[in-house]
């Protein structure tokens, strides 16, 4: 048995975490530490027996130190970060805040708790980084490495990148034992409705545009959500300390491209799906039209990163890592999801605005 702190669990990605760990490690304790921002949902983690939630700020280290301690914590996987980059653009300030000070606390934290006045236990702090650290590749540049010069060309970027250095220096200065995972874009269920999949699923719903940035064809690597869980298991399970690990989903589509396939399947679940005109009365869908017609190019983003891409092949090799859920399977599933968890998303409607473009 292990006691594991997950810091953002009540987040997408964290959540997804949070019921993945506790599936496949039922005799596990999971202390989970989030701070109920705009994108945090208790009732994402619902029904997870081995799951406590404490409400609490990670910028506060003698709050980390307390749960470390007296928790028996040996394991903290760090989800908790600011995400979205047309907010890190206009209030970059929140980014720094969260994603620089709230990572260094949790890192001097363990720092006191593991080394300084620890009893020698083994104990693993792994970091969740993103893609996005790299900068942006030209159309026929090689996929992202470990070794890709980080090259951050937003707020949200440059806040990781700074976390990310700040994990390595904690194991090269003073010895803690941290492994770091820089994702692709991750999709799935319990994601909040402002980043792609989900705002344009939800925009479709509701007769909404879908606001398209530029020329729409931005790339990006398409990473489920259960296969990055797969492979932050596989980094806690075989991951060398102090190294870092790109996690990829292997699936590299234009903007443009995604979101046809968006307006496709809301299409076939319309045709399929009986009730749907009846809830969603606004859907073109629910008319017999088409939901492409939604879609409205707008002027592009600040700073707009081209193309994403991962090489994973080191997680591959040392961590026995790759992605299991096809591209196709996995977006129609997440679709599926959200017509059948209308209750959850529902409950964000006042805080989310279906105008943020991708």
């Amino acid at each position: 048995m292990a006691n594991l702190l997950v810091t953002g669990g009540a987040g997408f990605i964290g959540g997804n975490f949070v019921h993945y760990w506790a599936a496949q490690h039922p005799d596990d304790a999971v202390i989970v530490l989030d701070s109920l921002t705009y994108a945090g949902n208790r009732s994402t983690i619902a029904g997870v027996e081995q799951a406590e939630l404490v409400v609490g700020d990670i910028r506060d280290t003698a709050l980390v130190e307390h749960l470390l301690r007296d928790r028996d914590i040996t394991t903290l996987v760090h989800f908790a970060a600011e995400s979205h980059v047309d907010r890190s653009i206009t209030g970059p300030d929140a980014f720094i805040s969260t994603n620089v000070v709230g990572t260094s606390s949790l890192l001097a934290a363990a720092r006191v708790v593991w080394l300084d006045s620890g009893n020698g236990r083994p104990h693993r702090f792994h970091h969740i980084s993103t893609d996005e650290v790299y900068g942006s590749l030209g159309a026929d540049d090689p996929a992202f490495s470990e070794t890709t010069a980080y090259a951050p060309n937003s707020p949200y970027s440059a806040s990781k990148a700074a976390a990310d250095h700040l994990v390595r220096a904690y194991h090269h200065t003073f010895g803690l034992q941290v492994t770091t995972s820089n994702c692709s874009n991750n999709y799935g269920p319990y994601q909040y409705p402002e980043k792609l999949i989900p705002l344009f699923l939800l925009n479709a719903l509701s007769g909404k545009a879908m606001p398209i940035y530029g020329d729409g064809l931005n790339v990006r690597d398409w990473l489920h959500v259960d296969d990055h869980c797969r492979g932050i298991e596989a980094c806690l399970a075989h991951g060398t300390p102090g190294e870092t690990y790109n996690i990829g989903g292997g699936v590299e589509l234009p903007n443009l491209a995604l979101i046809d396939r968006i307006c496709a399947e809301v299409d076939r679940a319309f045709a399929e799906v009986g009730g749907l005109a009846e809830r969603f009365p606004d859907a073109p869908a629910a008319h017999g039209r088409k939901t492409a017609e939604l879609k409205t190019f707008v002027a592009d983003r600040a700073g707009h990163d081209r193309r994403y891409a991962i090489n994973d092949s080191k997680a591959r090799a040392e961590l026995g890592y790759a992605p299991q859920q096809g591209f196709a399977d996995g977006l129609a599933q997440t679709l599926r999801w959200y017509l059948d968890n209308e209750t959850w998303w529902r409950s964000f409607a006042t805080t989310f605005a279906q105008t943020i473009c991708v």
